[in-house]
C-alpha cells in the first residue's frame, strides 16, 4: 500500500501532497516568532543528507506550533501570488504554488508518518486537533475565488504550454473544480461543513482502529491451547503479554479479517474466538462512523454534481467510471467463487479424513487449507521459514534482485537518526555510484504502529526544489524474542518485495514539479509498480540466492524450492474471493445516494455482497466495514479496487518483460525510464503503452492468480 498525506488528512493535493522543503524557504526564523518557533526543528530544513528528518530532535510539543506557523507562512506565500499585479501565467501562479507551503509540508510529512508508525495518546490528540485546521486551511485555498481566477486564466491559455507544465496546470484546475471552486457561496459553505465533519470522523475512525490493536487482544492462560505454535512463537506471545502488563500469552490481531495464526492453532474453540474477535472489532464505535462518513461523502458528491461518491472518486482515476470498476470485479467473481468452491471441497475432504463432521467455517479454512497444502505439495510452513531469514531475504534477495534489474546498490547508513531502534536506514546508489536517495525500512509490528504494510515519501523528488527522494517502507513482521532470528513466512517475503516496488517508484522519479512526482499518481496506477515487483521474489535466480538455511547457510533443497514455486498459486480462489468481496463492499458503500437510509451495517454488507454473488460464508471480505481503514480513513474510498486494476497492469507487464529477456539491467532500465521515472507527469495509460506497446488485458492476471488453466 502507498500512503500519503492526502489520504490521512483529507486535504488539498498540492499543499500536503507534493512539495518538500526548499532550502531557501525555511532557512531562517522569521521576525516575531515565539521561542517555540525559533527552537522548533520542524520549521527549518534538515541539515542531514537529502533533508532526511532529524528524528532524534523532534518532540511531540513541536508539532502543533509547527503546523500553525506552517499554515501562517503558507497563507502569506499564497497571498503574494493572489496579489501579484502581473497577469497570471504558469511561472507566477502554478509554479509559484508548487514552491509554496514548504514548512507546512515538512511538518505534515513527518507527523503523519510517525502517527502511523509510533502512535500514542499524544499523537492521536494532536491529529484530532490539527486535522480540522488543516482541512479548513485547504478549503480556504481551493475555495478562494481570486486564486482560482488566476489558475483558470493559466488553464485557458494551456495550449501554449507543453509537457509537465500543461499536465500540472490541468491537474490544478481539475482539483479546484473538484473542491467546489465554481459552486455558489451557500454551496461552498456546505462543502466546508462536510469537509470539517469528514476530517473529524475519518481521524476518529483511524484512531479507533489503532486503539483496537491495543485493546482487542486475546489472552490465553493455558499454554496447551497454543498447540501448533513453535516454542519461539509461544515465547513471543508471552513476551507480548508481559510488555503489555498482562499475564499469560497475548495474541494481537492484524488488520485483516483473516488472522495468520489460525493456520497453526489446533484448538478450534480458540480459532473461533480469534476469528470472531477479528471480524466484529470496532462495531460499537466505527459502524456508526462508517454510516456517517458514507452519507457525508454522498452529500458532498451531490453538491459537486455527481450521482455518488464513487462516481466522484473514480472520475479522475484510470477507471473513469464506477461501471468500469464493477465490470471488472463482477467478471472475476464467478471464476473466483468456482476456484474457492474447489478449494473448499479439498478442505472438506481433508476434514473427512480426520473424522471431522462440522461444516467448514472461516476459522477453519486456514488451518485445514494448510493441511491440504502439505498433502498436495508435502510442504510445511515450518520447513520453509528457516530458509527465509530476514537479513538474508533483504540483502541477498530484495537488494540483490534490484541490483540485477536496476544496477542499484543499497548501503547501510547507521549514522542517520531513526524513529525506532529497529528501523534500518540506507542510501541508494546508481550503477555509476551517484546517489539516488535515502531509504528507511521499519520491519516489525509493535504497539502504536498501524497494521499492514505501506510506503510513503518523507521528501519527494523534485527538479524544481532540487530535492532527492527520502522514502520509507513499513512492514509488520512479528518480532522474535531476544536472541532469536527473524524467520519470515513466504507471504511476508512477498510483502517486502511489494513495498519496495513502491519505494523504487518514489526513488527513481525524475520529475520537475513535486505535485506530479514520485508516487503521486492515480490510485489505480500507484499499486502497479509494487505488484510488478512482487513477482521477483520467485525469480529462480533471486530466490536461489536468498533461500538459504539460517543456521547452515545451505541452499534450500531443489525439491523444496520446486514445491514452493508450484504451491505459489495455492488458495488463490480464497484470496481472490476475499479481496473481491472487500472491493465490492467499498464500491457499494460509496455508490449510495445522499438520501439512502442505512441503519444496519451487517445487513448492508450481506445484501450488497449477495447482489454480486459473493456473499460466501466460508470466505468473508478481507476487511469488514468497521475496520476497513482503506475505505473509511485511508484515502482508498471507492478505490480499493485499485489493487486488482493495477494487478492487471502488473501481470501483463511482468509477462512482457519475461518475453523480452526477464531479469536484466536492460529490461530494468527500460521499465525505470518508461514507468518509474515519470510520476504523474503525463497520461498514465500512455506510459504503459509506451512501455509494452499496447494496452493490458486480463489474461495474464488470470494466469497469475491460477484462475484459469
Amino acid at each position: 500500500m502507498r500512503k500519503n498525506l492526502i489520504t490521512l488528512t483529507i486535504t488539498m493535493a498540492f499543499v500536503l501532497g507534493g512539495c518538500s522543503a526548499p532550502a531557501n524557504d525555511m532557512a531562517e526564523p522569521k521576525a516575531g516568532m515565539g521561542n517555540s518557533s525559533i527552537n522548533n526543528v520542524l520549521l527549518y530544513p534538515s541539515p542531514l543528507q537529502d533533508h532526511a528528518p532529524q528524528f532524534d530532535k523532534i518532540h511531540s510539543t513541536d508539532y502543533l506550533p509547527a503546523f500553525r506557523e506552517g499554515m501562517k507562512r503558507h497563507d502569506e506565500e499564497l497571498a503574494s501570488i493572489i496579489n501579484n499585479p502581473s497577469a497570471a501565467n504558469f511561472d507566477n501562479t502554478i509554479s509559484a504554488m508548487e514552491s509554496s507551503g514548504a514548512a507546512l509540508n515538512h511538518v505534515s510529512r513527518v507527523f503523519f508518518a510517525l502517527s502511523s508508525l509510533m502512535s500514542n495518546d499524544d499523537m492521536q490528540k494532536i491529529q484530532q486537533t490539527i486535522t480540522p485546521e488543516l482541512t479548513n486551511h485547504g478549503d480556504n485555498i481551493y475555495l478562494n475565488q481570486q486564486l482560482f481566477a488566476r489558475v483558470q486564466a493559466v488553464y485557458q491559455q494551456r495550449s501554449a504550454l507543453v509537457g509537465e507544465q500543461k499536465r500540472l496546470t490541468e491537474i490544478y484546475y481539475n482539483n479546484f473544480l473538484r473542491a467546489g471552486a465554481k459552486l455558489s457561496a451557500a454551496e461552498q459553505a456546505k462543502i466546508r461543513n462536510i469537509n470539517a465533519s469528514l476530517a473529524k470522523d475519518t481521524a476518529e475512525f483511524a484512531n479507533n482502529i489503532l486503539k483496537s490493536f491495543k485493546h482487542d487482544v486475546i489472552l490465553v492462560s493455558d499454554k496447551s491451547q497454543l498447540d501448533g505454535l513453535s516454542a519461539d512463537e509461544i515465547s513471543s506471545l508471552a513476551a507480548a503479554a508481559k510488555a503489555a502488563g498482562k499475564t499469560g500469552y497475548m495474541i494481537t490481531l492484524v488488520n485483516t479479517t483473516r488472522q495468520p495464526i489460525l493456520a497453526q492453532l489446533t484448538n478450534r474453540d480458540l480459532r473461533q474466538q480469534i476469528w470472531q474477535a477479528s471480524s466484529t472489532r470496532g462495531m460499537a464505535n466505527n459502524a456508526p462512523l462508517a454510516l456517517k462518513i458514507a452519507r457525508l461523502r454522498a452529500e458532498k458528491a451531490a453538491l459537486l454534481g455527481y450521482s455518488s461518491w464513487a462516481e466522484y472518486a473514480v472520475a479522475d482515476q484510470m477507471a473513469k467510471t464506477p461501471s468500469a470498476v464493477f465490470n471488472i470485479l463482477d467478471a472475476l467473481v464467478p471464476k473466483a467463487i468456482a476456484k474457492a468452491d474447489a478449494e473448499a471441497q479439498d478442505i472438506q475432504a481433508e476434514m473427512a479424513k480426520e473424522g471431522v463432521s462440522f461444516e467448514l467455517q472461516p476459522w477453519d479454512w486456514a488451518f485445514y487449507a494448510e493441511k491440504v497444502r502439505k498433502q498436495k505439495y508435502n510442504l510445511d510452513e515450518s520447513q520453509i521459514k528457516p530458509y527465509f531469514e530476514f537479513n538474508r531475504v533483504l540483502k541477498n534477495g530484495l537488494f540483490y534482485g534490484m541490483n540485477k534489474l536496476y544496477g542499484i546498490e543499497v548501503k547501510p547508513r547507521p549514522d542517520l537518526p531513526v524513529w525506532n531502534d529497529d528501523v534500518l536506514a540506507f542510501e541508494v546508489f546508481n550503477k555509476d555510484a551517484s546517489s539516488v536517495g535515502i531509504f528507511y525500512l521499519d520491519p516489525y509490528a509493535r504497539p502504536g504502529k498501524s497494521g499492514g504494510a505501506w510506503m510513503d515519501e518523507l521528501v519527494t523528488e523534485s527538479g524544481l526544489m532540487g530535492n532527492k527522494p527520502v522514502v520509507y517502507n513499513a512492514l509488520n513482521i512479528p518480532k522474535p524474542s531476544a536472541g532469536n532470528p527473524t524467520l519470515m513466512t513466504f507471504d511476508e517475503v512477498s510483502t517486502m518485495f511489494h513495498e519496495f516496488g513502491h519505494a523504487v517508484h518514489g526513488l527513481f522519479s525524475q520529475v520537475k514539479y513535486p505535485s506530479i512526482a514520485g508516487t503521486a499518481t492515480a490510485r489505480d496506477f500507484v499499486e502497479f509498480p509494487s505488484q510488478f515487483n512482487e513477482d521477483w521474489d520467485i525469480n529462480p535466480e533471486i530466490i536461489s540466492n536468498y533461500a538459504k538455511h539460517y543456521q547452515t547457510g545451505k541452499p534450500m533443497p531443489a525439491a523444496l524450492l520446486d514445491k514452493i514455486l508450484k504451491s505459489h498459486k495455492f488458495n488463490q480462489g480464497h484470496d481472490t474471493t476475499e479481496y473481491l468481496a472487500a472491493a465490492i463492499l467499498d464500491m457499494e458503500w460509496h455508490s449510495i445516494a445522499a438520501t439512502t437510509q442505512i441503519s444496519d451495517v451487517e445487513e448492508f454488507e450481506h445484501r450488497v455482497l449477495a447482489k454480486h454473488g459473493i456473499d460466501y460464508a466460508a470466505v468473508p471480505p478481507r476487511y469488514k466495514t468497521s475496520y476497513f481503514s482503506h475505505s473509511f480513513s485511508g484515502g482508498y474510498s471507492a478505490g480499493y479496487y485499485a489493487y486488482l486494476w493495477t494487478e492487471v497492469l502488473a501481470a501483463d507487464a511482468f509477462s512482457y518483460m519475461n518475453k523480452t529477456g526477464g531479469l536484466s539491467l536492460e529490461n530494468g532500465n527500460k521499465f525505470r525510464e518508461a514507468i518509474l521515472s515519470k510520476g504523474n507527469s503525463q497520461d498514465l495509460m500512455q506510459d504503459y503503452i509506451n512501455y509494452t506497446g499496447g494496452e493490458p488485458n486480463i489474461d495474464n492476471l488470470l494466469i497469475r492468480r491460477g484462475l484459469t488453466e
